[in-house]
C-alpha cells in the first residue's frame, strides 16, 4: 500500500516537473489534427502562439527565441511539401513576448492574451505571405495569392479568440510547474 502511494507521488510530481514540455509535444500533434470545429471560412488558430506566450512571458526573450526556432523547426518539417519557413516569424515572436511583463488585474490579463496573440499571428501569417510573394513576384500570377488576405485575419480573429482561455491555463501550468528558488 505505502509503495503503491509512493509511486503515485512520484509519477505526479514527474508529470507536474515536465508539464510544459509535455504541452510542447502537444503542439505539432494538433498542427496535424487541424480539427474542423474549430476554424472559421477552413482556417484554424495559429497553435504555436498559444504555447510559445506563455513560455516566453515565463522564461524571457532568449527561451522565447530558442523554443520560437524549435517550434519553426518542428512544424517545418511537417509539412514537408512547402518551400516556405515559419522559423522567422516564431522567433520574432518568441522575442517579442518574452519582453512583455504579467499584469495584475486578471481580466486585463486574458484580454491582453488575446491581443497579444492576434499580433503575433499577424505577423507571422504576413511574414510568410510576404515569403510567397516574393518567391512568385516575378510571375504575372502573383496577385492571386492576395485573397491569402482573407485567410491571415481569420487566423488572427480565431487565434486571438481563442488565446484567453488557452494562455491563461498554461500561464497557470507554467508557473506551478516551474522550479522554486
Amino acid at each position: 500500500m505505502g509503495a503503491n502511494f509512493k509511486g503515485k507521488n512520484l509519477m505526479n510530481k514527474f508529470f507536474k516537473k515536465n508539464l510544459s514540455i509535455i504541452s510542447f509535444i502537444l503542439i505539432p500533434i494538433i498542427f496535424l489534427w487541424h480539427p474542423n470545429w474549430l476554424g472559421f471560412l477552413g482556417v484554424q488558430p495559429y497553435w504555436p502562439l498559444f504555447w510559445l506566450l506563455p513560455w516566453s512571458m515565463i522564461n524571457g526573450s532568449i527561451n522565447g527565441l530558442i523554443f520560437g526556432l524549435f517550434l519553426g523547426i518542428i512544424l517545418d518539417s511537417l509539412t514537408l511539401e512547402s518551400s516556405f519557413t515559419q522559423i522567422p516569424g516564431l522567433i520574432l515572436c518568441g522575442i517579442l513576448f518574452g519582453r512583455i511583463k504579467f499584469h495584475s488585474k486578471f481580466l486585463v490579463a486574458h484580454f491582453r492574451y488575446g491581443l497579444i496573440c492576434s499580433f503575433g499571428s499577424f505577423l507571422c501569417g504576413a511574414l510568410y505571405f510576404l515569403q510567397i510573394l516574393f518567391r512568385n513576384f516575378s510571375d504575372s500570377t502573383f496577385l492571386l495569392f492576395l485573397p491569402s488576405f482573407q485567410n491571415i485575419f481569420a487566423e488572427v480573429f480565431l487565434t486571438g479568440f481563442f488565446a484567453p482561455l488557452i494562455c491563461s491555463q498554461l500561464v497557470r501550468i507554467f508557473k506551478s510547474s516551474k522550479p522554486k528558488l
